[in-house]
């Protein structure tokens, strides 16, 4: 639970309820941009480093919010031993692989910006299934599909070298809610990522001062 009261004690912290809201909805009056984003994530599965990757959709509002949604699946492979009885009365031994994937909510609220940094809250909230999967004897056998809610609170710290390319790095925990008597306390986890950010607009109008696209919503900004 402490990453979840981190997160919640950094947006009391520096924010009122009324400022906060007043904050959301003046952002939320002007007209958004998209935000779509392919991304992978490190984290943890019974002691070993593994990638969660993902694709988002959705909005941006004024710099400053973020959200959306999008699909998140367990991108290495990650197994345990299985031992079938065969028809002699020994044992084989087979790799039995872990499958998840699920959908995510997101938002992402900055709350502290400055011509280089940015700080921002990520939240996200997901709906998936996980399974268990090997092979024996030429055949594919699958385990019962299990329901997984899942919460993820966590820290994003940006630094802007130019006014179009960027570092970053998100920090945050994993949480199952749901069903972790069969899966659950694999996927419990810290998670991490560490990116390096271009916004091609702003290149674009570094390298384009002239033209017209540039003359309306340019120059480049920090």
């Amino acid at each position: 639970m402490r990453y979840i009261l981190i997160s919640l004690f950094v947006c009391s912290a520096l924010f009122s309820k009324a400022q906060f809201l007043d904050t959301i909805k003046s952002i939320t009056h002007k007209k958004p941009s998209i935000d779509a984003r392919l991304e992978t994530r490190q984290s943890f599965i019974k002691n070993g480093l593994v990638k969660v990757t993902g694709v988002r959709l959705g909005l941006i509002f004024q710099k400053k919010l973020k959200v959306g949604v999008g699909y998140s699946w367990l991108k290495s492979d990650v197994s345990e031993n299985l031992y079938i009885l065969n028809s002699s009365g020994k044992n084989d031994t087979v790799k039995n692989f872990l499958k998840f994937g699920y959908v995510a909510y997101y938002a992402d609220f900055v709350f502290h910006k400055t011509k280089h940094w940015q700080l921002s809250v990520p939240l996200q909230l997901g709906t998936g299934l996980a399974w268990f999967k090997y092979n024996y004897k030429d055949e594919t056998f699958k385990s019962k599909k299990h329901f997984l809610l899942l919460y993820e609170p966590g820290i994003s710290v940006q630094y802007k070298l130019t006014q179009w390319v960027g570092l970053g790095a998100d920090i945050g925990y994993r949480f199952t809610l749901k069903n972790t008597q069969y899966v659950g306390d694999k996927l419990n986890s810290p998670t991490y990522a560490f990116k390096i950010m271009l916004w091609f607009d702003q290149l674009f109008y570094v390298l384009a001062p002239n033209h017209a696209l540039t003359k309306k919503f340019g120059p480049a900004a920090w």
